[in-house]
Protein backbone atom coordinates (compact mmCIF):
# COMPACT_ATOMS: atom_id res chain seq x y z
CA UNK A 1 0.00 0.00 0.00
CA UNK A 2 1.42 3.72 -1.29
CA UNK A 3 1.67 6.38 1.94
CA UNK A 4 0.58 9.46 1.29
CA UNK A 5 4.51 10.51 2.16
CA UNK A 6 5.34 8.48 -1.26
CA UNK A 7 3.08 10.15 -3.18
CA UNK A 8 4.13 13.74 -2.04
CA UNK A 9 7.78 13.21 -3.04
CA UNK A 10 8.19 15.03 -6.63
CA UNK A 11 8.67 18.47 -6.87
CA UNK A 12 5.44 19.49 -7.84
CA UNK A 13 2.05 20.45 -5.83
CA UNK A 14 -0.40 17.71 -6.23
CA UNK A 15 -4.14 17.82 -4.60
CA UNK A 16 -6.10 15.12 -2.14
CA UNK A 17 -9.55 15.13 -1.72
CA UNK A 18 -11.51 14.54 2.36
CA UNK A 19 -14.78 12.35 2.53
CA UNK A 20 -17.67 11.81 5.40
CA UNK A 21 -19.02 8.28 5.62
CA UNK A 22 -22.52 8.11 4.31
CA UNK A 23 -25.68 8.09 7.08
CA UNK A 24 -27.98 6.51 4.40
CA UNK A 25 -28.26 4.51 1.15
CA UNK A 26 -28.82 7.98 -0.36
CA UNK A 27 -25.62 9.30 1.19
CA UNK A 28 -23.25 5.91 -0.35
CA UNK A 29 -25.16 7.01 -3.77
CA UNK A 30 -24.00 10.21 -3.20
CA UNK A 31 -20.15 9.57 -1.97
CA UNK A 32 -19.24 6.99 -4.48
CA UNK A 33 -20.65 8.72 -7.69
CA UNK A 34 -18.30 11.33 -5.87
CA UNK A 35 -15.18 9.62 -5.50
CA UNK A 36 -15.44 7.69 -8.89
CA UNK A 37 -15.70 11.43 -10.38
CA UNK A 38 -12.53 12.07 -8.88
CA UNK A 39 -10.94 8.71 -9.23
CA UNK A 40 -9.56 9.69 -13.13
CA UNK A 41 -8.26 13.03 -11.69
CA UNK A 42 -5.83 10.77 -10.01
CA UNK A 43 -5.95 12.87 -6.13
CA UNK A 44 -2.33 11.99 -4.66
CA UNK A 45 -4.64 9.76 -1.70
CA UNK A 46 -8.19 10.38 -0.30
CA UNK A 47 -9.72 10.29 3.20
CA UNK A 48 -12.05 9.50 5.43
CA UNK A 49 -13.48 11.37 8.31
CA UNK A 50 -14.72 9.89 11.87
CA UNK A 51 -17.08 11.04 13.76
CA UNK A 52 -16.98 11.95 17.51
CA UNK A 53 -17.23 8.94 20.18
CA UNK A 54 -17.24 6.74 16.79
CA UNK A 55 -20.56 7.50 15.79
CA UNK A 56 -20.00 6.64 12.47
CA UNK A 57 -16.69 4.57 12.67
CA UNK A 58 -18.50 1.37 10.71
CA UNK A 59 -19.34 3.98 8.16
CA UNK A 60 -15.60 4.85 8.00
CA UNK A 61 -14.42 1.13 7.88
CA UNK A 62 -16.56 -0.36 5.18
CA UNK A 63 -16.09 2.87 2.93
CA UNK A 64 -12.29 2.99 3.51
CA UNK A 65 -12.39 -0.37 2.43
CA UNK A 66 -14.28 -0.66 -0.60
CA UNK A 67 -11.98 2.26 -1.70
CA UNK A 68 -8.65 0.32 -0.59
CA UNK A 69 -10.01 -2.72 -2.63
CA UNK A 70 -12.42 -1.52 -5.41
CA UNK A 71 -10.65 2.38 -6.36
CA UNK A 72 -6.76 3.25 -7.42
CA UNK A 73 -7.08 5.76 -4.76
CA UNK A 74 -4.70 6.08 -1.73
CA UNK A 75 -6.56 5.85 0.97
CA UNK A 76 -6.28 7.45 4.60
CA UNK A 77 -8.81 6.60 7.44
CA UNK A 78 -9.36 8.88 10.50
CA UNK A 79 -8.79 8.19 13.94
CA UNK A 80 -10.48 9.97 17.38
CA UNK A 81 -9.41 8.97 20.69
CA UNK A 82 -12.91 10.53 21.53
CA UNK A 83 -14.62 7.67 23.90
CA UNK A 84 -12.80 5.40 22.95
CA UNK A 85 -10.78 3.18 25.58
CA UNK A 86 -6.89 1.57 24.05
CA UNK A 87 -7.91 -1.46 23.47
CA UNK A 88 -10.76 -0.34 21.22
CA UNK A 89 -8.54 1.88 19.31
CA UNK A 90 -6.06 -1.40 18.94
CA UNK A 91 -9.37 -3.05 17.51
CA UNK A 92 -9.88 -0.02 14.99
CA UNK A 93 -6.64 0.15 13.43
CA UNK A 94 -6.10 -3.39 13.18
CA UNK A 95 -8.94 -3.18 11.02
CA UNK A 96 -7.73 -0.64 8.92
CA UNK A 97 -4.64 -3.07 8.24
CA UNK A 98 -7.07 -5.26 8.14
CA UNK A 99 -8.41 -4.03 4.73
CA UNK A 100 -5.79 -2.27 3.31
CA UNK A 101 -5.36 0.61 4.37
CA UNK A 102 -1.60 1.89 6.06
CA UNK A 103 -2.28 5.97 6.09
CA UNK A 104 -4.09 7.40 9.09
CA UNK A 105 -4.85 10.49 10.61
CA UNK A 106 -4.50 10.35 13.65
CA UNK A 107 -6.71 12.79 16.03
CA UNK A 108 -7.50 13.61 19.98
CA UNK A 109 -11.28 15.01 18.46
CA UNK A 110 -13.49 16.98 20.19
CA UNK A 111 -15.97 16.64 23.03
CA UNK A 112 -19.70 15.04 21.22
CA UNK A 113 -21.93 17.83 20.69
CA UNK A 114 -19.89 21.05 21.72
CA UNK A 115 -16.56 21.10 19.96
CA UNK A 116 -15.75 23.81 22.19
CA UNK A 117 -16.64 22.08 25.93
CA UNK A 118 -14.65 20.18 28.30
CA UNK A 119 -12.64 17.54 27.39
CA UNK A 120 -13.10 14.81 29.07
CA UNK A 121 -10.85 11.21 28.46
CA UNK A 122 -12.42 7.77 28.21
CA UNK A 123 -10.85 5.97 31.71
CA UNK A 124 -9.04 3.65 29.38
CA UNK A 125 -8.07 5.77 26.89
CA UNK A 126 -6.29 8.70 25.80
CA UNK A 127 -5.60 12.66 26.97
CA UNK A 128 -3.44 13.82 23.84
CA UNK A 129 -3.50 13.54 20.05
CA UNK A 130 1.13 12.52 20.26
CA UNK A 131 -0.59 9.52 22.11
CA UNK A 132 -2.65 8.43 19.51
CA UNK A 133 0.21 9.03 17.07
CA UNK A 134 2.42 6.72 18.98
CA UNK A 135 -0.17 4.14 19.40
CA UNK A 136 -0.93 4.15 15.43
CA UNK A 137 3.29 3.58 15.16
CA UNK A 138 3.56 0.99 17.36
CA UNK A 139 1.24 -1.31 16.01
CA UNK A 140 2.42 -1.58 12.59
CA UNK A 141 4.05 0.05 9.41
CA UNK A 142 1.53 2.77 9.36
CA UNK A 143 2.27 6.57 7.71
CA UNK A 144 0.59 9.06 10.50
CA UNK A 145 -0.28 12.44 9.70
CA UNK A 146 -2.11 15.29 12.42
CA UNK A 147 -3.83 18.14 12.48
CA UNK A 148 -2.52 21.36 12.64
CA UNK A 149 -4.25 24.94 13.75
CA UNK A 150 -3.25 28.22 11.80
CA UNK A 151 -4.51 30.39 13.90
CA UNK A 152 -4.06 28.13 16.93
CA UNK A 153 -5.77 25.80 18.19
CA UNK A 154 -8.49 26.93 20.18
CA UNK A 155 -7.57 25.54 23.85
CA UNK A 156 -3.55 26.67 23.27
CA UNK A 157 -2.63 30.04 25.28
CA UNK A 158 -0.84 31.13 22.39
CA UNK A 159 0.43 30.56 19.10
CA UNK A 160 4.05 29.25 20.48
CA UNK A 161 2.29 26.74 22.95
CA UNK A 162 0.43 25.36 20.33
CA UNK A 163 3.31 25.13 17.88
CA UNK A 164 5.04 23.51 21.05
CA UNK A 165 2.05 20.94 20.88
CA UNK A 166 2.33 20.51 16.99
CA UNK A 167 6.68 19.14 17.07
CA UNK A 168 5.42 16.83 19.98
CA UNK A 169 3.12 15.20 17.76
CA UNK A 170 6.00 14.91 15.19
CA UNK A 171 8.39 13.65 17.39
CA UNK A 172 6.00 10.92 18.50
CA UNK A 173 6.51 9.62 15.01
CA UNK A 174 3.70 12.04 12.59
CA UNK A 175 4.68 12.19 9.16
CA UNK A 176 2.85 14.96 8.21
CA UNK A 177 -0.16 17.49 9.37
CA UNK A 178 -2.90 19.36 7.29
CA UNK A 179 -3.86 22.52 8.59
CA UNK A 180 -7.55 23.72 9.36
CA UNK A 181 -9.16 26.05 7.31
CA UNK A 182 -7.52 29.43 7.29
CA UNK A 183 -8.90 32.65 4.66
CA UNK A 184 -5.44 33.82 3.67
CA UNK A 185 -2.04 32.02 1.82
CA UNK A 186 -0.38 33.76 4.02
CA UNK A 187 -1.64 32.42 7.79
CA UNK A 188 -0.63 28.82 6.45
CA UNK A 189 2.40 30.27 5.18
CA UNK A 190 3.11 31.73 8.73
CA UNK A 191 1.92 28.32 10.18
CA UNK A 192 4.66 26.75 8.16
CA UNK A 193 7.19 29.08 9.33
CA UNK A 194 6.71 29.16 12.88
CA UNK A 195 6.96 24.44 12.11
CA UNK A 196 10.33 25.25 10.62
CA UNK A 197 11.94 27.75 12.67
CA UNK A 198 10.62 25.08 16.11
CA UNK A 199 13.00 23.17 14.02
CA UNK A 200 10.86 20.30 12.57
CA UNK A 201 10.93 19.90 8.43
CA UNK A 202 7.61 17.64 8.58
CA UNK A 203 5.28 18.28 5.58
CA UNK A 204 2.85 20.88 6.10
CA UNK A 205 -0.46 20.43 3.94
CA UNK A 206 -2.87 23.51 3.56
CA UNK A 207 -6.74 22.10 4.07
CA UNK A 208 -8.97 23.71 1.10
CA UNK A 209 -12.87 24.20 1.32
CA UNK A 210 -14.07 25.74 -2.02
CA UNK A 211 -16.28 28.23 -1.03
CA UNK A 212 -19.59 27.95 -3.52
CA UNK A 213 -22.08 28.78 -1.07
CA UNK A 214 -23.14 31.23 1.64
CA UNK A 215 -22.83 27.79 3.76
CA UNK A 216 -19.84 27.21 2.72
CA UNK A 217 -18.38 30.34 3.85
CA UNK A 218 -19.77 29.81 7.34
CA UNK A 219 -18.39 26.50 7.49
CA UNK A 220 -14.62 28.08 7.01
CA UNK A 221 -15.53 30.68 9.52
CA UNK A 222 -16.27 27.95 11.66
CA UNK A 223 -13.82 25.59 11.74
CA UNK A 224 -11.35 27.57 11.11
CA UNK A 225 -11.94 29.44 14.97
CA UNK A 226 -10.98 32.95 13.39
CA UNK A 227 -12.97 35.74 12.06
CA UNK A 228 -12.80 36.12 8.12
CA UNK A 229 -11.04 39.58 6.92
CA UNK A 230 -13.00 42.13 5.79
CA UNK A 231 -11.35 41.78 1.99
CA UNK A 232 -12.66 38.20 1.61
CA UNK A 233 -16.41 39.20 3.09
CA UNK A 234 -16.47 42.33 0.72
CA UNK A 235 -16.43 40.19 -2.09
CA UNK A 236 -18.67 37.48 -1.08
CA UNK A 237 -21.12 39.56 0.93
CA UNK A 238 -22.76 41.31 -1.38
CA UNK A 239 -23.50 38.12 -3.58
CA UNK A 240 -25.22 35.96 -0.83
CA UNK A 241 -28.46 36.68 -2.41
CA UNK A 242 -27.16 35.37 -6.06
CA UNK A 243 -25.69 31.93 -5.99
CA UNK A 244 -24.42 32.01 -9.12
CA UNK A 245 -22.82 34.84 -8.69
CA UNK A 246 -21.55 34.02 -5.29
CA UNK A 247 -20.44 30.24 -6.86
CA UNK A 248 -18.33 32.11 -9.00
CA UNK A 249 -16.41 34.57 -7.24
CA UNK A 250 -16.21 31.97 -4.28
CA UNK A 251 -14.07 29.55 -6.41
CA UNK A 252 -12.07 33.02 -8.03
CA UNK A 253 -11.26 33.35 -4.28
CA UNK A 254 -10.10 29.56 -3.84
CA UNK A 255 -7.95 29.46 -7.07
CA UNK A 256 -5.95 32.61 -6.21
CA UNK A 257 -5.12 31.20 -3.22
CA UNK A 258 -3.91 27.84 -4.41
CA UNK A 259 -1.76 29.72 -6.96
CA UNK A 260 -0.35 31.52 -4.52
CA UNK A 261 0.59 28.38 -2.04
CA UNK A 262 1.23 26.70 -5.18
CA UNK A 263 3.55 29.49 -6.14
CA UNK A 264 5.52 28.45 -2.06
CA UNK A 265 5.95 25.33 -2.76
CA UNK A 266 3.29 23.24 -0.82
CA UNK A 267 3.61 19.59 -1.70
CA UNK A 268 -0.31 19.13 -1.83
CA UNK A 269 -3.66 20.59 -1.88
CA UNK A 270 -6.16 19.18 0.54
CA UNK A 271 -9.91 19.62 -0.62
CA UNK A 272 -13.28 19.41 2.05
CA UNK A 273 -15.35 18.25 -0.62
CA UNK A 274 -18.75 17.80 1.57
CA UNK A 275 -18.63 14.38 -0.60
CA UNK A 276 -19.34 16.42 -4.01
CA UNK A 277 -17.52 16.75 -6.64
CA UNK A 278 -18.03 19.30 -8.87
CA UNK A 279 -16.18 21.94 -7.54
CA UNK A 280 -12.79 20.81 -6.46
CA UNK A 281 -13.30 18.99 -10.02
CA UNK A 282 -13.32 22.77 -11.08
CA UNK A 283 -10.28 24.19 -8.85
CA UNK A 284 -7.95 21.43 -9.30
CA UNK A 285 -8.54 21.76 -13.34
CA UNK A 286 -8.23 25.71 -13.26
CA UNK A 287 -5.11 25.18 -11.50
CA UNK A 288 -3.56 22.24 -13.83
CA UNK A 289 -3.68 19.43 -11.32
CA UNK A 290 -5.03 17.02 -13.44
CA UNK A 291 -3.25 14.23 -15.37
CA UNK A 292 -3.31 14.60 -19.22
CA UNK A 293 -5.24 11.24 -19.33
CA UNK A 294 -8.24 12.51 -17.18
Amino acid sequence: MTSVVERLRGNETVFSVEFFPPRDDADEAVLWRSIRELEGFDPAYMSITYGAGGTSRDGTIRSIARVATETTLVPMAHLTAVNHSVAELRNVIGWYAAVGVRNVLALRGDPPGDPYGEWIAHPEGLNYAEELVALVRSLGDFCVGVSAFPYGHPRSADLETDTRHLVRKFKAGADFAIAQLFFEAEDFLRLRDRVAAAGSDALMIPGIMPLTTPRTLRKTIELSGATAPKSLLDRLTPLEDDPAAFRAEGLDVVTEMCERLIAEGVPDLHFYTFNRSKATREVVSRLGLVPARA
